[in-house]
């Protein structure tokens, strides 16, 4: 993650050698689960229970007024507002990373904070992206003094999501790849965040123009696609001007449907497994490629950027590598299913691994951080020492707030709970391939070494980064 200097007291807190039994049994324990979970649903799971969502309204007047249009709208210039504050924060204040709004704002509160409010409350940065507000406010005074609907043009539908899922790599390789030069001097500065949001401002509102506001929210712009990713595995959903709820990762079911939606969660589970395994199982590696680099006479910053991207690209690589391996062997069981209609037919059995992937590698950096998110850098955003808004300034963190033992247990957790829950979407999608239960049972084998071995390479990035 971005190199906070609070951070590194964060993690030392879960040494290894804290920890009351070894991450090896763990790694035993999280498969012997993921195989009892298996069996179990081959037993009881007999047909498919999760391709209906069975959404139904929620009779409540409150639930219109949450999805009603003033309440969009105030929910938007939230989000334009806070988004203002940011860059400004950036581009005014401090340049120390700790100190200013920006950072912490931009890659601990937003990032991290959506992925969990939209599994619990449903797509809840939909109302609240800025730019989606600005351009939906744009399109409708176009209308009002134009009196009649601007045209876009046609998006390419074998484009699917596949801006979404480059930008959502660009980000990331922002903040660990670009940032990393901070040890150099030459890392990520808050200046250069506010600037690479503007530009990707002005980049987001251009599509829209081009294409539409909402149809590019749901293809290209990576925030949106990327939380509402997120969101299907809930079971609220606003729908028909009303709030409802569904089965509990019902949605997703549905959701990788276009183009590019199994780049979206490879690029979430890669882009986390690597800033995980940075500083931890690829140290070694990074560094002795790097050396390798500076003898051919790279830069310090050139050759430590070119590494972690290679690095970066190859843990994307490898991941995908093993989901494919997986699909490649469930046509040995047959049913006519062709190859790329597997693929992408079991790719939303990922997304409860990237939520858990997420949720295990920054819960503590989540937890944390967001101390000081809301106590001295909201208090004084610019970092300038000159302001105190609402009288925390001097506040801190408070690291013994969360022990050793309590972050690995949810770290572990996370990773079991979210492997048996992707199990559990890919039995149920095999159920509807597979008519025979037996059949579609003896396929699930190989999913089932597909996150065993997420499972434990999941369980590996943590035990060597804790070390």
């Amino acid at each position: 993650m971005i190199p906070l200097p609070s951070l590194p007291e964060a993690h030392a807190l879960v040494a290894r050698s804290d920890l009351p039994i070894p991450a090896w049994l763990f790694a035993w324990a999280a498969s012997g689960a993921l195989i009892v979970s298996f069996f179990a649903l081959a037993l009881a799971w007999r047909r498919p229970r999760l391709e209906d969502e069975h959404w139904r309204a929620i009779p409540w007047r409150v639930a219109r007024a949450a999805v009603s249009l003033p309440v969009q709208a105030l929910c938007g210039a939230v989000g334009v507002g806070l988004l203002a504050v940011a860059v400004y924060a950036g581009l005014r204040g401090t340049d120390a990373p700790e100190r200013n709004l920006a950072l912490t704002f931009f890659f601990v509160t937003v990032w991290l904070g959506f992925p969990a409010l939209s599994v619990v409350c449903g797509d809840i940065f939909r109302p609240f992206n800025p730019w989606r507000a600005v351009g939906r406010a744009a399109g409708a005074c176009a209308v009002e003094l134009s009196g009649w609907a601007p045209r876009h043009l046609r998006y390419p539908e074998r484009l699917g999501r596949w801006p979404a899922a480059v930008g959502l790599v660009a980000f990331v390789w922002l903040e660990v790849v670009y940032g990393v030069g901070g040890v150099t001097g030459a890392g990520l500065s808050p200046h250069t965040v506010a600037v690479a949001a503007l530009v990707y401002s002005g980049y987001t509102l251009g599509m829209m123009a081009l294409f539409g506001t909402e149809v590019w929210c749901a293809r290209g712009e990576v925030f949106s696609v990327y939380f509402g990713m997120f969101s299907q595995l809930g079971v609220l959903e606003a729908r028909e001007g009303t709030l409802g709820v569904r089965r509990p990762a019902a949605a997703a079911a549905h959701w990788a449907t276009l183009p590019g939606s199994l780049a979206v969660v490879v690029a979430s589970i890669g882009t986390t497994s690597f800033d995980g395994a940075q500083e931890g199982a690829f140290k070694g590696g990074i560094e002795a490629l790097d050396e390798s680099l500076l003898d051919a006479g790279l830069g310090a910053v050139a050759a430590l950027r070119l590494t972690d991207t290679i690095f970066l690209a190859l843990t994307l690589a490898g991941i995908a590598g093993v989901y494919l391996i997986g699909v490649w062997g469930m046509r040995s069981i047959g049913g006519g299913r062709s190859f790329a209609a597997l693929r992408s037919g079991f790719a939303h059995t990922l997304i409860p691994i990237a939520f858990a992937y997420l949720l295990a590698h920054y819960f503590s950096l989540f937890f944390f951080q967001e101390q000081a998110q809301f106590t001295y850098l909201l208090s004084d955003p610019l970092g300038t020492g000159t302001t105190d808004l609402f009288g925390t300034a001097g506040g801190g963190i408070d690291y013994a707030a969360l022990s050793a033992r309590t972050i690995w247990y949810v770290q572990v957790a996370a990773l079991i709970v979210g492997h048996v829950l992707g199990l559990t979407l890919a039995h149920d999608r095999a159920l509807v391939y597979w008519r025979d239960y037996r059949d579609a049972s003896r396929s699930q084998y190989w999913m089932l070494a597909v996150m065993v071995a997420l499972t434990c390479f999941g369980l590996y990035l943590l035990s060597v980064s804790n070390a």
